[in-house]
């Protein structure tokens, strides 16, 4: 089975010669086939993040993968830009969230450091007995 991309479109018409003449066809330089980030999308799957963002992003790459393998580059291409859409929320999603919780655990510890230092003091104060009779 020949996966090589990109593929030469049957449609596309063959040049023809006409008696002893020859005719050059100029095309544009080969477009790279475009990308279905299907990698991407099956490492977050597999990170099972919040509201299914990498199910949605691998849904939307094995679809770009079909559309590039029938020949349609155009769909492919807007599908794979879905499923980098869909990757970078679950990526942010997985990320944003973790990185708030440690500024927070951070900034709440060195709050109550900063109030144990001011009340180190009360600590060290020695009372009398006779404040206890």
């Amino acid at each position: 089975m020949d996966t090589s991309y990109p593929r030469e479109d049957p449609r596309a018409p063959t040049p023809r010669k006409a008696d002893g003449a020859h005719t050059a066809l100029t095309l544009g330089a080969p477009r790279p086939p475009p990308p279905d980030h299907l990698i991407w999308s099956v490492f977050s799957t597999l990170y099972l993040n919040l509201c299914c963002l990498g199910f949605l992003a691998l849904a939307y790459s094995i679809k770009a993968r079909d559309q590039k393998v029938a020949g349609d580059l155009e769909a492919a291409r807007r599908l794979g830009s879905k499923a980098k859409c869909y990757n970078i929320l679950a990526a942010m999603w997985a990320l944003v969230p973790p990185l708030l919780l440690l500024a927070l655990v951070v900034t709440g510890v060195l709050h109550l450091s900063r109030l144990a230092k001011g009340s180190t003091a009360f600590f060290s104060t020695k009372f009398d007995d006779s404040a206890y009779d």
